[in-house]
């Protein structure tokens, strides 16, 4: 059996394709850097689970050297499938059909996470859970944990709308599962949500989300 499994869902930033939707205010090239602050910020939450497999699932393809030079201690996993449903399930499935016991996956969009909730889900998953969400306020999750494949929670949900969460949870009770929720946070997005952001880093211990701070200037 292999060690429980963390992994991160990324895209190699590339200015006028990166956090489009913060622009303005932002220029394409501030959301490139502050969207790398989100990813360095991730990677260090995750290097702070310890006895799990840690491992970016990157897209696109010719971005491998990028992400080796970003976390060389990392497993590197090209995406596969056609939308992030099928990636994320192929993501999952792969990673438990080959002997993981558990594995979560979590957003790049959630620089302040707290490192609480990622020991929070593994406990769940490791007590019985069949399923770990992570609710997002918007509707979506930015954390989703297996012990088994369940391809349809993923394949027969429409993601990136309101209903995602409502929708898995709904496929979840048909099959059956034990699911737990954690607790609410929230992704950056949209301007409102990258307002919060700054008001967040401005009211927290200043070791939290350095590198994201570092392009707010917070």
């Amino acid at each position: 059996m292999q060690p429980n499994a963390l992994f991160v869902v990324a895209k190699r930033p590339l200015a006028g394709h990166t956090k489009t939707r913060l622009y303005p205010p932002l220029s394409p090239q501030t959301a490139v850097l502050l969207y790398e602050g989100f990813l360095r910020d991730t990677l260090e939450l995750m290097r702070q689970v310890p006895g799990v497999r840690h491992g970016i699932a990157y897209l696109p393809h010719d971005a491998e050297d990028y992400f080796r030079n970003l976390a060389p201690d990392m497993d590197l996993i090209p995406q596969r499938g056609t939308n992030l449903g099928e990636r994320l399930d192929n993501l999952l499935s792969d990673a438990l059909n080959t002997g993981t016991k558990c594995a979560v996956v979590i957003n790049s969009d959630s620089p302040t996470l707290p490192l609480t909730y990622l020991h929070l889900a593994f406990d769940h998953l490791n007590a019985g859970s069949d399923l770990v969400l992570g609710p997002c306020d918007d509707g979506g999750y930015y954390l989703i944990g297996l012990r088994q494949p369940h391809p349809r929670l993923l394949r027969e949900v429409t993601m990136s709308t309101p209903t995602v969460l409502r929708d898995t949870l709904a496929i979840a009770d048909e099959l059956g599962l034990h699911s737990t929720l954690l607790p609410i946070w929230y992704d950056v997005d949209t301007v409102a949500e990258l307002a919060r952001l700054q008001r967040e880093l401005a009211n927290t211990d200043p070791a939290i989300a350095p590198h994201t701070r570092r392009c707010l200037k917070v």
